[in-house]
């Protein structure tokens, strides 16, 4: 209810900004400050809405977009003109591509001063179409509040994605009697679509008929919240199942139809897949042999219409919201009830996979030479996790490792470099999704697992987490460089050749770096650790405490590598 008077008032262009954004349910935003909007982001605290100010735009941008991925609704990235806007386009790119909502409000030169070159004036509209599904430029303040809300829709209609909203500086300033303001409401939830019914009953026949059948869900999946309805297929129907990383927890890792520890032969024998929310793009191999059968028989289902048929045809597709035809398959099922028989030859070939893997990756795991292998480190990690914790990742071996080894029993609960294969993404992730489970009173811990390239990208954000109080646990996993690194004695060696910019290997980094006292320099708690025991003490200490960010510094073997790879995963080679 507005309070007595307000007709008669006059707001600034901050404050239209900051109340269109709480009427369309906006609640975090994420940015750098300066001129020209500081303005925006002080509005924005007195309109009730979280201001959480980062070391970096493209870390508030990655951070933005994990709201929207585990809320639904976006959250804002505020930047700065030209420079500014210019670092959150990683992270609006990211968020296009993941297909996670996000709206990037920022500031530009005055309108006065357009093509006059301006402070920081840059094509920002036309820059951010690349990377957005929407970019506008409202052209007065009465426009701002519709603007606002196109902007906020467009990002979770169809397939969900970034937005752009560009204020000019003098907007900011400018002022406006509430008379003149237009009300915009907030729109309507997405529409949710389903699959027509033949076509349903169609896939879903050709499914019974498979000999090799296969599920792959995907983090469409997680953002449709079908967890529910997809456990309940599998359980009624006996099929396998196969997570791509951030579909991990949608189905409980640890559920007894899961294959991701035979991924490549579940991948290069199945007959038919049935793909939920994921697309056959570079993570899945385009679909193609040899990581697929050449007469492998797909069938689709996904929200976006394009996307059905791209890099294989389908034999079955099915547009729509992955919850809502999920649905429509439990009901088919209820009315023919089939189960895909425990015994069969498939099952078994599929369990001796998964027997001879995780008995190589566990005697990985008891190694105990020192420095650490990647599989003694997670074995250790494990051992000590919350089943409820949210875990963030990013780095090369150890994302790719730590997705094998550490399980997820949740959906939305991994957080990872995703369908961009954005480095750097981790602490802002890190970030928004603690303060979403403190909001939310849900009491989840954060553990954010970096690669010591990877926390390179953003290690300043630990700043931001002892600033607001975010009992987040980074650890990173330490081999001294980008892939694999020098230890002391090679790099000392090394370095007494020549000049390093010369003689160094590109891959390296500083060996044994203390990564564990930039954390402390904030007043957070920071650990050095080398062997198993002071990991686990350390990681102990850390979930003990309530509001106090930490850092482990794990050392590990500069030469550890992933077990041999029947396919590599993301690239041919390595140097």
């Amino acid at each position: 209810m507005e309070r007595p008077g307000r007709e008669f008032e006059e707001l600034s262009g901050a404050q239209v900004i900051a109340e269109a954004l709480r009427e369309q349910d906006v609640r975090y935003m994420f940015g750098v400050v300066g001129i020209p909007v500081i303005e925006i982001a002080m509005a924005a605290q007195a309109a009730g809405i979280k201001y959480i100010g980062m070391r970096n735009e493209q870390a508030a941008c990655y951070a933005a977009s994990v709201v929207g991925y585990l809320t639904g609704r976006p959250g804002v990235c505020l930047a700065v003109s030209g420079p500014g806007l210019i670092h959150a386009l990683g992270g609006m790119a990211n968020a296009n591509i993941n297909c996670w909502p996000l709206l990037v409000l920022a500031g530009s030169s005055d309108k006065n001063q357009e093509a006059m070159g301006a402070f920081q004036e840059f094509p920002q509209v036309e820059a951010c179409r690349l990377y957005s599904k929407f970019s506008a430029r409202p052209s007065s303040l009465e426009a701002v509040p519709a603007i606002i809300e196109k902007a906020i829709r467009s990002s979770i209609y169809g397939r969900p994605g970034a937005c752009y909203v560009d204020i000019p500086g003098d907007m900011v300033t400018s002022k406006i009697h509430t008379t003149s303001l237009r009300t915009v409401p907030r729109g309507l939830c997405p529409p949710l679509s389903v699959a027509h019914p033949t076509a349903v009953a169609e896939a879903l026949l050709i499914i019974e008929k498979a000999m090799r059948p296969l599920i792959i869900v995907g983090k469409g999946a997680a953002y449709s919240h079908a967890e529910v309805n997809i456990r309940e297929f599998v359980d009624i129907s006996g099929l396998p199942f196969l997570p791509t990383p951030m579909g991990k927890g949608v189905v409980p890792d640890n559920h007894p139809n899961c294959v991701s520890a035979a991924r490549s032969r579940a991948l290069s024998n199945a007959d038919v897949i049935l793909l939920l929310g994921a697309r056959l793009n570079w993570m899945l191999h385009f679909g193609h042999p040899p990581r697929f059968r050449s007469d492998v028989k797909i069938i689709q289902v996904d929200i976006c219409a394009e996307e059905l048929g791209n890099n294989v045809k389908p034999v079955a597709a099915l547009l729509g919201d992955v919850n809502t035809i999920v649905k429509q398959f439990l009901e088919y099922f209820r009315i023919a009830p089939w189960i895909y028989p425990s015994n069969s030859e498939w099952w078994l070939f599929l369990k001796e996979k998964i027997k001879a893997n995780e008995e190589l990756s566990q005697a990985m795991a008891m190694e105990k030479s020192l420095p650490m292998n990647y599989y003694t480190v997670f074995h250790a990690i494990r051992a000590l996790l919350p089943k409820d914790c949210i875990i963030v990742s990013e780095g090369a071996n150890t994302m790719d490792i730590g997705r094998t080894m550490l399980p997820n029993y949740l959906p939305r609960h991994r957080l990872d470099a995703g369908t961009f294969g954005t480095m750097g993404v981790g602490l802002g992730f890190a970030i928004a999704a603690a303060l979403i489970a403190k909001d939310q009173n849900f009491h989840q811990r954060v553990i954010c697992i970096e690669g010591d390239s990877a926390f390179g990208f953003s290690g300043m954000e630990v700043e931001s987490m002892c600033r607001y109080n975010l009992p987040i646990v980074i650890i990173v996993v330490n081999n001294n460089g980008i892939y694999s690194g020098l230890d002391e004695d090679s790099w000392k060696q090394m370095t007494e050749l020549g000049e390093p910019s010369i003689v160094v290997p590109p891959t390296s980094l500083v060996p044994n770096a203390h990564y564990e006292q930039v954390m402390s320099a904030f007043g957070g708690l920071g650990y050095f650790v080398q062997t198993s025991e002071e990991l686990k003490k350390a990681l102990a200490s850390c979930l003990a405490q309530e509001n106090v960010p930490s850092l482990i510094n794990v050392i590990i073997d500069p030469s550890s590598d992933r077990k041999k790879q029947d396919f590599t995963w993301l690239t041919p080679s390595k140097l």
